[in-house]
């Protein structure tokens, strides 16, 4: 169990996110870095899609009531355990009534906490993440507050203890990524002008940057004779839709389901963290590869977090359940 001392900007349950109920205006949410969390939960031998806590730029403070096992990965907010800083991207144990806090952002928006058997919060539609518009998910559908108790697994395993992800297989995170996009689905609703000019800007994060989207600022495209509306149709992850102003937005996890503007590109899916750790002034720009491409990217990716199995990530949870007003430690291991 954890106690929430002081939530921080804004700390969420999420995991890989909610499928399927898209066509019903639900959006996936999900880890905004999904390679972040997936790595977090393989360094404490956790299934990649168990949930962690999403820490957002300013991180809270956890007590923990028993002992655990954690990893802290994604954007560098300074993690220490009571008062101690202590490493990223490394599997680390925390006792029984320690405190997690965070010093402040050395690089990047957001880190993940991954707890050796997850966060024990029941999966709604399929899944724990928190969906802060339709308010289901984690702990009542909302960011964490200051009071709350939270079931984490305990530590079972002690042999992944000092598990560390090499430093040299990171994403290439930067406060100035390029970002890899295939060009369409309506680029057909620019001008050549516009589309050199997409491709030809350092673009800015602007202060409308959240979960659902990040708006960029720039010098704003021009739409051909075809305008900037379309016939509703579905958005995919990394849509970079165009509205009639010009400034392109950025579609994220939470973005909605459909959408009426004309999308210009789309960001290839193993460059979506590299745009979740980025804060209002970073700065980005974008450079066209072939779909063929995107996909031979996403097919090394998933090779290389296949490959992080140490010898067989675990397939091991813990529950706690009272029986007869007796709590009881039950460990479950899928064979």
């Amino acid at each position: 169990m954890i106690e929430i001392i002081s939530p921080g900007l804004l700390t969420t349950v999420q995991d890989l996110g909610r499928f399927g109920f898209q066509a019903q205006g639900i959006s996936t949410a999900g880890a905004m870095d999904e390679f972040a969390l997936r790595v977090a939960n393989a360094l404490v031998g956790n299934p990649q899609g168990e949930a962690c806590l999403e820490i957002t730029l300013s991180g809270p403070s956890i007590s923990f009531e028993d002992d655990a096992i954690i990893a802290i990965t994604g954007g560098d907010l300074g993690p220490c355990v009571n008062g101690n800083s202590i490493p990223m991207w490394e599997s680390v144990y925390v006792r029984k009534g320690s405190v997690l806090s965070f010093s402040g952002i050395k690089w990047g928006a957001r880190a993940y906490i991954a707890f050796q058997g997850g966060i024990l919060v029941e999966r709604v539609m399929g899944s724990k993440s928190t969906d802060l518009k339709a308010r289901i998910g984690g702990i009542g559908g909302r960011a964490l507050k200051k009071g709350d108790k939270i079931g984490v697994g305990l530590p079972l395993d002690r042999s992944v203890l000092g598990r560390r992800f090499p430093r040299e297989l990171l994403p290439p995170y930067s406060n100035s990524p390029v970002l890899r996009v295939v060009l369409g689905p309506e680029d057909d609703h620019f001008t050549q002008e516009a589309i050199d000019s997409f491709f030809s800007q350092i673009w800015v994060v602007g202060d409308r940057a959240d979960r659902m989207g990040y708006r960029l600022e720039g010098e704003p495209l021009k739409h051909s004779e075809k305008g900037a509306e379309i016939i509703s149709d579905g958005i995919a992850l990394g849509s970079v839709q165009v509205p009639k102003d010009g400034k392109p937005i950025v579609l994220l996890k939470d973005r909605q389901a459909v959408g009426g503007y004309s999308k210009i590109a789309t960001v290839i899916s193993v460059d979506i963290p590299l745009i979740a750790q980025l804060k209002t002034g970073d700065k980005l720009s974008f450079k066209e590869i072939s779909l063929k491409e995107a996909v031979k990217e996403l097919e090394e990716r998933e090779r290389l977090l296949s490959s992080m199995s140490w010898g067989g990530a675990l397939r091991r949870a813990s529950y706690r359940i009272r029986i007869g007003g007796e709590e009881v430690i039950v460990e479950v291991e899928e064979l």
